[in-house]
C-alpha cells in the first residue's frame, strides 16, 4: 500500500469537473486508489462519493493505492493532484 497527503490548493476545491477527471484518471488502474478526508473514505473511481465528501480549498486528503500497479497509480494521482487540485 502506498499513500500521500495533499492539502486542496484549488479555490474551489473539488467540484464537479475535477472529480470527473480523478475518477477517470483512477480507473486508469487496477489498484484500488481511495480518498480519505478526516474519517471519510470513498473509492476513488466513485464520483458521486468524491463529490458528496465536499472537499474544499485548504483540506488535507489523504489518497491511498493498493494493488498490483500501486507504485504507478500513486505516482500518477499525486501528478494529477499537483496539476489539477
Amino acid at each position: 500500500m502506498k499513500s500521500f497527503i495533499y492539502t486542496i490548493k484549488d479555490e474551489v476545491g473539488i467540484h464537479a469537473r475535477p472529480a470527473g477527471l480523478l475518477a477517470k484518471k483512477a480507473k486508469e488502474f487496477d489498484s484500488v486508489i481511495t480518498v480519505t478526508k478526516d474519517d471519510k473514505t470513498v473509492i476513488a473511481t466513485k464520483l458521486m462519493a468524491i463529490m458528496s465528501m465536499g472537499i474544499k480549498q485548504g483540506d488535507t486528503v489523504t489518497v491511498t493505492a493498493e494493488g498490483t500497479d500501486e507504485s504507478d497509480a500513486i505516482k500518477a494521482m499525486e501528478k494529477f493532484f499537483a496539476d489539477n487540485l
